[in-house]
C-alpha cells in the first residue's frame, strides 16, 4: 500500500518527517518496504500561463506557444495539440532540471528558437500507470488559475514523499489511510482527526430515483446506497488528482474519483452506476446464472458461472460483486443521475470469482481479506459529502440501507499482570490503557480487569493475547530486554528422521554432489516425457483445483520429472558435469477421486552427468547407505523400467525388500529433455532407508594373525552378473573371508565373442588363529569348482 505522507498528515499534526515515521512505523508492527520522493530531482520548474499559440511555419506537428511565466514571456515550441490559450502549464525554462539529471537548453526546431519546455506529468516524475489517459500524450493542464512563476514542485505538492508498505492479510482496517493514520497516532501518542461528515443540500426523496433494491444472496450482507442528481462530469480538482496518483491510482472524472478517493481514505470499496443505464430503476444482487455474460469496465465479454455473485438490474448483470463493474452501466461525461453503491460482500466470494476470472482490482484485494459493513454508510455519506463540496452534483435526501447481520463491537477481558508476565515487562495499568485507547479500543479499569471496547474495524482481535501483542508492538519489542527462561527447561531436539535426513545430506555433499530443490508439482506431460506407461500407479496423480498453470497442475508421485528438468537445464545452460541432489517428497493417492490426505512418500534422488557412468553413481549410493550401516545391498538387473536403459538399470534390494533403482536413463527420454549426453539417476526410498539406518559402531581389535591372498580369474558368459559370482565365493568362506574385491573385466583379445573376463582379489583370514596353506586352498577350489557348475565358468590361464 502507498502512504502519501501529506495526506497522513490531514488526520494527524506533526512535522515528523517520512524516515521518522517510517522507522517509528515499523518498530511498531507496520512493515516498510520503500519511501519514494515525489520531487525526483525537479527544479525549477514553474507555472506559466499561454498566451498565444501559432503554427510553425515549417513543421505540421509543431507549435509555437508565448508563455508568460511571471518575470518574462518565452518562446517556446511543442509537439502537443492540447493547448488552449489562456492554460496554465508547467514550464521547464533553459536551465531548469527535469528527473534523470535533464537540463533544459535553448533548442532550435526548423529555423526557431525554444527557449524551454512545456512539461507533461510523465517528464514530472509521474508513472505511466498513474497518469489519466486523456492526457498520456500531451502537456499537464492545471485545473485553475496560479500565481505565475510559482513552482510547481509546491503547487502540485512533489515536496512530498510516499512510504509504501507491506500490510499483511490480517490487518485489512490499514489498508486505508485513515487506518495507517490510527497506527501513526499510537504509535507517536499524536491524536487523531477523522473526517466530520456533514451534507448540507439535500433534496427530493431517493424512492423517487430507485424502483427498489433486492438481496437475495447470503453472500451481501449490507448494501447501501444513495443517489446524486445533476450530476456534472469533469476532471476532479488538482489536489484530489494529485493525492490519487500519489496512491497509485489513475485520475478519470471527478464522481469516479471521489469513490476512489473515499475508498482509499477509509477502505472499502464502492461503486458509482448511471442510474438512466439501470433497466427499471431496480438493483438485484444475486449469484449469476451458469453462461450469463457480462461486458466489464475494461471492456472484456466475461462468462459467469453459478458461484459468482452480480448487481443485476431487471434485465442483466451491472457489474461484479466487489471485483469490477459492467461496461453498460459505467459513468461517462452524459451521466445525470447517479446511484452511490457501498456494499460488504463475502470475502470467500469474492477471492473465488477474482481468482476465477484472474482479474485482481483495487477493490478485490480489499473484499477478499474482510471488511467492516459499518464502513459502507460512512464512506458513501463521505462520498456524498464530497460531491457537494466541489460542486459535482447534488445529493438526494434518503438511502436504502439493506443490513442483514448487524456486526456490533465485542469485549475482551484483560488481566494486567498476564500482560507483564508474558511479555516480560513491568508497566502501570494506565499505560496499558492508554496504549489500547490510541488505537481505538475504547478500554476501562473494573476492579483487577481491563475491559476492552473491540471495534468492528478491527476483525483480527478476538482473544486477551491478541490485546497483549498489540500492547508489546507499541511498546516496542525492540526495547524488552532478554532475561532467562522461568520455569522446567526440556531438552529440544529434531526427530530421528530428520536427524538421519541431515546426516545424509552431508554424506552427499562429502561426495561431491550439491543439494537442489524442486516444486511439488508438476504438469501431467511429464509421465509422457519419461516414458511412464499408460496403467502405472504412478500416472494416479492429484490433480489440484487452481494451479498455477498447467505445468504445476499435478502433484508429483516421482521426483524423476523433476530431476531431469533440473539437470536439461543445466544442460542445456552450458553445464559441463552436474552432480545433485533432492530428498522431497512424493503424494500418492489413496483413492481417486481423493479422499483424505495423500500418503507422502520421502525420496532421495540423485542425478549425475558428465565424465560420469553407471558405476560412479553406484558407488555414491554404496557409500551413502554404507555410512548409514545399512550394508549388504543386492543390486539385481531391472529391464522393464521404460525410463531407464534396460541393460544398464538396477533395483536395490536390502533384506528381501527392494529399496530404489538406480541406473542410466533411456535414450528416448534424454531426447524429450533435450539432451546428448548419458544421464545417470538413482531414486530410492527414504522413508525406509530411515527404517533400515543403523548408526550403532562396533569396534574390534587389529587382527594378530597374518592374511592370505589369492586371486581368481574367470572367463564367464558376459550376461552373468558380478554381484551373483561374489555370492557363490562369499558362500564357501566358511567365514574366513575377510574381503572380497573385483579389480579386473576385461572383454576383447584372446577372450571369446560373447564372453567376459572377471579377476577377483579374495583375503583370508582368522581372528583366531594362522591360517594353512591347505584349508585356503581347500576353499578355493570348492569356489572354483562351484562357479564352474553353475555359470560353466573357465579359469583364465
Amino acid at each position: 500500500m502507498l502512504l502519501p505522507v501529506k495526506w497522513l498528515k490531514d488526520y494527524i499534526e506533526t512535522d515528523k518527517d517520512s524516515r521518522i515515521l517510517a522507522d517509528g512505523l515499523t518498530l511498531s508492527g507496520s512493515h516498510v518496504e520503500s519511501i519514494i520522493n515525489l520531487n525526483k530531482g525537479l527544479e525549477n520548474i514553474v507555472v506559466g500561463k499561454i498566451l498565444s499559440l501559432e503554427k510553425h511555419p515549417d513543421a505540421d506537428k509543431l507549435t509555437i506557444c508565448k508563455v508568460d511565466i511571471g518575470k518574462e514571456v518565452l518562446q517556446i515550441v511543442t509537439g502537443a495539440d492540447n493547448l488552449q490559450e489562456g492554460d496554465y502549464i508547467p514550464v521547464a525554462a533553459v536551465g531548469s532540471k527535469l528527473p534523470g539529471d535533464i537540463i533544459i537548453e535553448k533548442t532550435n526546431f526548423r529555423g526557431v528558437d525554444s527557449f524551454g519546455m512545456l512539461c507533461s506529468l510523465k517528464e514530472l516524475g509521474y508513472s505511466d500507470n498513474v497518469i489519466p489517459k486523456e492526457m498520456k500524450d500531451g502537456i499537464f493542464v492545471l485545473d485553475n488559475e496560479y500565481p505565475l512563476g510559482e513552482n510547481i514542485v509546491t503547487i502540485m505538492g512533489l515536496n512530498n514523499d510516499v512510504i509504501e508498505f507491506e500490510i499483511t492479510p490480517n490487518r485489512p482496517d490499514c489498508l486505508s489511510i485513515i487506518g495507517m493514520a490510527r497506527e501513526t497516532s499510537a504509535t507517536f501518542k499524536i491524536p487523531l482527526k477523522k473526517p466530520i461528515i456533514n451534507i448540507e443540500n439535500e433534496v427530493e426523496d431517493i424512492k423517487d430515483y430507485v424502483d427498489s433494491i433486492e438481496v437475495p444472496s447470503n453472500n451481501c450482507n449490507r448494501y447501501y446506497a444513495r443517489v446524486i442528481k445533476d450530476v456534472n462530469i469533469k476532471p476532479s480538482p488538482l489536489w484530489m488528482q494529485t493525492r490519487l496518483m500519489e496512491a497509485g491510482i489513475r485520475p478519470i472524472s471527478n464522481i469516479v474519483d471521489i469513490t476512489n478517493f473515499v475508498m482509499l481514505e477509509y477502505g472499502e470499496p464502492l461503486h458509482a452506476f448511471d442510474l438512466d443505464k439501470v433497466e427499471g430503476k431496480k438493483i438485484i444482487v444475486r449469484e449469476a446464472k451458469e453462461g450469463e455474460k457480462i461486458l466489464t469496465l475494461d471492456e472484456a465479454e466475461r462468462e459467469l458461472s453459478a458461484s459468482d455473485l452480480i448487481i443485476a438490474d431487471e434485465k442483466q448483470p451491472i457489474g461484479i460483486a466487489g471485483v469490477m463493474g459492467g461496461f453498460n452501466s459505467e459513468i461517462t461525461n452524459n451521466t445525470k443521475i447517479v446511484l452511490l453503491e457501498g456494499a460488504n460482500f463475502n470475502q470467500r466470494s469474492v477471492r473465488l470469482t477474482s481468482k476465477r476470472f484472474g482479474l485482481r482490482t483495487e477493490a478485490s484485494t480489499r473484499f477478499e481479506k474482510g471488511i467492516d459493513p459499518n464502513l459502507s454508510q460512512i464512506a458513501v455519506d463521505r462520498v456524498c459529502q464530497l460531491i457537494e463540496e466541489i460542486g459535482a452534483g447534488v445529493v438526494v435526501k434518503g438511502d436504502i440501507d439493506i443490513y442483514k447481520d448487524v456486526k456490533k463491537e465485542t469485549a475482551i477481558d484483560l488481566r494486567p499482570n498476564r500482560v507483564n508476565k508474558l511479555l516480560g515487562i513491568n508497566i502501570s495499568t494506565e499505560e496499558m490503557i492508554s496504549y489500547l485507547n490510541g488505537l481505538g479500543l475504547e478500554s476501562r479499569l473494573e476492579e483487577d480487569l481491563i475491559k476492552v471496547n473491540i471495534p468492528t474495524f478491527r476483525l483480527d482481535l478476538k482473544i486477551e493475547a491478541d490485546l497483549i501483542e498489540e500492547i508489546g508492538r507499541l511498546y516496542g519489542f525492540h526495547n524488552i530486554e532478554s532475561k532467562p527462561l522461568i520455569g522446567t527447561l526440556t531438552r529440544g531436539e529434531k526427530p530421528y528422521g530428520r536427524r538421519i535426513e541431515d546426516r545424509t545430506k552431508n554424506i552427499l555433499q562429502g561426495l561431491g554432489l550439491n543439494e537442489v530443490m524442486t516444486y511439488s508439482f508438476i504438469s501431467p506431460k511429464a509421465y509422457d516425457k519419461i516414458k511412464l506407461p499408460e496403467g502405472s500407479p504412478l500416472r494416479k496423480y492429484i490433480m489440484l483445483i487452481n494451479p498455477l498453470g498447467e505445468d504445476y497442475s499435478v502433484m508429483r508421485t516421482t521426483l524423476i520429472p523433476n530431476m531431469m528438468e533440473l539437470l536439461s537445464r543445466n544442460y542445456n545452460r552450458g553445464v559441463e558435469q552436474c552432480s545433485v541432489y533432492e530428498i522431497g517428497n512424493s503424494f500418492i493417492s489413496k483413492s481417486l477421486p481423493i479422499e483424505g490426505l495423500p500418503i507422502e512418500k520421502k525420496i532421495l534422488s540423485i542425478g549425475i552427468y558428465g565424465n560420469k557412468d553407471f558405476f560412479d553413481l553406484k558407488e555414491i549410493v554404496d557409500k551413502t547407505l554404507g555410512r548409514l550401516g545399512i550394508k549388504e545391498i543386492e543390486y539385481i538387473r531391472e529391464e522393464n523400467n521404460t525410463s531407464f536403459h534396460p541393460g544398464r538399470t538396477a533395483k536395490l534390494i536390502h533384506d528381501g525388500e527392494e529399496i530404489g533403482i538406480l541406473g542410466e536413463i533411456h535414450i528416448d527420454v534424454l531426447e524429450n529433455y533435450d539432451i546428448k549426453e548419458r544421464v545417470y539417476i538413482a531414486q530410492l526410498d527414504f522413508n525406509k532407508i530411515v527404517e533400515k539406518t543403523n548408526l550403532e559402531i562396533k569396534y574390534k581389535p587389529l587382527p594378530k594373525y597374518p592374511a592370505m591372498m589369492r586371486d581368481l580369474a574367470l572367463v564367464v558368459n558376459e550376461n552373468i552378473l558380478v554381484g551373483d559370482i561374489q555370492k557363490i565365493i562369499s558362500k564357501h568362506g566358511e567365514g574366513l573371508i575377510e574381503k572380497i574385491e573385483l579389480f579386473d573385466i576385461y572383454t576383447g583379445d584372446q577372450i571369446p565373442e560373447g564372453m567376459k573376463s572377471v579377476a577377483y582379489s579374495i583375503t583370508y583370514r582368522s581372528y583366531e588363529r594362522t591360517l594353512r596353506d591347505d584349508e585356503v586352498n581347500n576353499i578355493q577350489e570348492s569356489i572354483i569348482k562351484d562357479l564352474e557348475n553353475t555359470f560353466d565358468a573357465k579359469l583364465r590361464s
